[in-house]
């Protein structure tokens, strides 16, 4: 009788802590800039990653755990990315990073061996930086394009309608200094030449030296290594100064934040890059399942841009690998699964990781803006 019990007792505590496992919240993080002039870059990364979340937990979560984001802000500060990223790991114990902001944030990063000590997958960072890409860490997956590619798209396209004369503004320092290396290269490689570039200071607009030094050298176009904040004051200015070349800006320049900044007339013309599809597309499937839940779930003070396209499609990946790890997933399992994922459709954009390759996409499209301030392909 009293074995009995005591089976009884033992059954009831074992179901009850499979019960509390399977119910238990999978944790990831988040350290971006939330304030600062890259802070829209780090709201709408969290508020895309979020949506797909929300999508999923409404669906009874992953293997029956929900999934739970908690993100901090490191204002575009390198120092404070990790000082945060190791207060969090020690705090939460999350199970995964995903959606950091900034190259040299995400160097520091590896150089201080932060993701390795933990054994800690990142994921989806807002970084192309070729640097990261060459650098292949086993902890770092990466969901966009190389700035490389994107630079090589631009080349490519210009070079090919006559464009030779070619200038960079370039942010300085690792973001800006690696892309302006690739830009060089590329410049080259499509029989073109760099006439001009101009550097300006982190976390700043003070772009007007630039603007004269680019202007004095006369190029016909003028490719934008910079945020978004520092390409609508670069683009104001060189347009007031006058200068009439064509500006093309990577994907990390927000289309729709320049227009808010400058306003139509003066953003009418510039090019910019992109690393997703476009949000307003009926074609694409991921682009469309993204529409739906928007306006299933609604979310606040954000719009659909592609930065939240880029944080929704990075947050896809990290749910496609936490169900094929099954249930309870470790970070090395979780990590393990990342690299094992290949050509794997999310909806008309392709992902795909090997042990030789942490950077996922080679989608890039270049789109203009209009007079009405809206992007056309």
């Amino acid at each position: 009788m009293r074995l009995t019990v005591w089976l009884r007792a033992a059954l009831a505590s074992l179901l009850a802590v499979l019960a509390a496992t399977a119910s238990a919240d999978i944790v990831i993080a988040q350290v971006a800039a939330f304030s600062g002039p890259l802070a829209p870059t780090g709201t709408h990364m969290r508020a895309g990653a979020q949506l797909l979340f929300d999508a999923v937990n409404a669906e009874g979560g992953v293997h029956g755990a929900r999934i739970r984001l908690l993100s901090a802000d490191d204002g575009y500060k390198t120092e404070e990315t990790v000082r945060l990223a190791r207060e969090m790991l020690r705090s939460e114990q999350p199970l995964a990073f995903i959606g950091f902001v900034g190259t040299g944030n995400v160097e520091a990063m590896l150089d201080q061996k932060v993701l390795a000590e933990a054994g800690i997958p990142l994921i989806a960072v807002r970084s192309g930086a070729e640097t990261l890409v060459r650098r292949n860490d086993p902890f770092l997956f990466m969901t966009r394009a190389s700035y490389a590619e994107e630079i090589d798209k631009i080349t490519d396209q210009y070079a090919t309608t006559g464009y030779k004369r070619f200038a960079v503004l370039y942010q300085d320092d690792a973001f800006g200094k690696g892309a302006l290396a690739s830009a060089r290269e590329s410049i080259q490689k499509a029989g073109g030449s760099l006439v001009a570039e101009a550097g300006y200071e982190k976390n700043t607009t003070n772009v007007a030296a630039a603007v004269k030094t680019i202007a004095a050298a006369q190029p016909q176009a003028v490719i934008l290594i910079a945020n978004t904040a520092a390409s609508a004051e670069f683009l104001q200015q060189s347009r007031a100064a006058g200068n009439l070349a064509q500006y093309v800006a990577l994907s990390v320049t927000d289309a729709a934040q320049v227009v808010q900044k400058i306003g139509a007339d003066k953003a009418e013309g510039l090019a910019l890059t992109q690393v997703v599809p476009d949000p307003n597309s009926h074609t694409v499937p991921l682009i469309r399942e993204i529409q739906h839940n928007f306006r299933k779930f609604k979310p606040k003070d954000v719009t659909l841009n592609h930065t939240f396209v880029e944080g929704y499609l990075g947050a896809k990946v990290l749910v496609e690998a936490l169900r094929r790890a099954g249930p309870e997933p470790t970070r090395r399992k979780l990590r393990d699964t990342l690299e094992g994922l290949s050509q794997h459709d999310f909806g008309g954009v392709f992902i795909s990781f090997s042990p030789r390759r942490h950077a996922g996409s080679r989608f890039v499209d270049i789109t203009i803006l209009n007079r009405s301030g809206k992007l056309l392909r």
